[in-house]
């Protein structure tokens, strides 16, 4: 397969409303059976050889320690037990109801007891409709979801390329299923005071001086698949900063900026893999550079921090 194929919004975006939507179920799940991290990054999934996981899960509460696994293959979402059993439930022909309602039904029958603070969609149009009563929401086109899960898995692979160049604190490469993107974040160490008005959520994820990095399928402001870069908080005159390859480019968005590099416009560079892996680092530069982090101390060149090993590679 090429790297990068076409995944045209467009095309898939009824299997892509519905998916979402079967993602904030799992992950309202992860997050309530899952112990909570600094920058909640306990409930983000990660990337299998079939699909997405939620790695395993449970508390000391009676209930067994399982997993939730999306196939994208055989197209079946897997109930797992530490002790071996599982309960699938078939993903296409389903609404994001029957779904719902089908998920919890296999936990139950493998003795998972747990509840869920809000069973609604998390920043999403419909916020207000619980997951149960979704009947609208019901489209599963199997090649659609099996591309989806491709394009993650590839560009995943890069972001762990570029994740290996850095020796700071750093977030895993994951998949959140609020947002439905794909990021890796790196911390400069400093706090920042968020004001008090400010949400839970925000606070938290935003509680230190970051510069993360990833990819979205796009949505209803920007209705096309790209690759981004944000810095926050973000530094004065960042959006100033020049950018490669020449078809990225600053976007404004909530009161800051985005550097954004659409992805059909990697998928048209000689060198897709460099073009990213230079779109990445030149955004990181511009954001660490204005904020004042200690990129020389940073750096990790080819994800080695043994100053032995370093001396044998030169």
């Amino acid at each position: 397969m090429d790297l990068f194929p076409p995944i045209p919004r467009a095309e898939w975006r009824e299997t892509k409303e519905t998916l979402h939507r079967f993602e904030q179920v799992v992950g309202k799940i992860r997050l309530a059976a899952s112990v909570r991290r600094n920058h909640w990054w306990n409930v983000p999934f990660h990337l299998t050889g079939r699909g997405i996981t939620t790695r395993p899960m449970g508390r000391a509460d009676g209930s067994p320690v399982f997993t939730i696994d999306f196939d994208f293959v055989d197209h079946q979402l897997v109930v797992a037990t530490l002790e071996g059993a599982a309960m699938f439930v078939p993903l296409p022909g389903q609404s994001v109801a029957s779904f719902h309602d089908r998920t919890w039904a296999a936990m139950a029958a493998l003795g998972v007891r747990m509840d869920i603070g809000n069973p609604r969609p998390y920043d999403l149009p419909d916020s207000a409709r619980p997951f149960s009563e979704d009947t609208e929401h019901a489209t599963y086109d199997p090649v659609h979801a099996n591309r989806y899960w491709q394009v993650l898995s590839q560009v995943a692979l890069v972001l762990e390329e570029f994740s290996a160049r850095f020796s700071g604190k750093a977030s895993p490469v994951h998949h959140f299923w609020h947002t439905f993107d794909l990021a890796h974040t790196r911390f400069s160490g400093r706090h920042v005071d968020q004001p008090s008005r400010v949400d839970p959520v925000t606070r938290e994820a935003y509680s230190r001086e970051l510069i993360s990095f990833g990819f979205w399928f796009g949505d209803d402001t920007f209705p096309e698949p790209a690759f981004y870069s944000y810095t926050a908080p973000e530094p004065a005159a960042l959006a100033e900063e020049p950018l490669t390859p020449a078809s990225a480019r600053w976007v404004a968005r909530n009161d800051s900026h985005l550097a954004v590099l659409p992805y059909d416009a990697v998928r048209s560079e000689s060198d897709p893999r460099e073009a990213l892996l230079g779109f990445y680092e030149r955004a990181y530069q511009a954001g660490a550079g204005l904020a004042g982090w200690d990129t020389a101390r940073l750096a990790c060149p080819g994800g080695i921090t043994d100053p032995q090993l370093s001396v044998r590679r030169t």
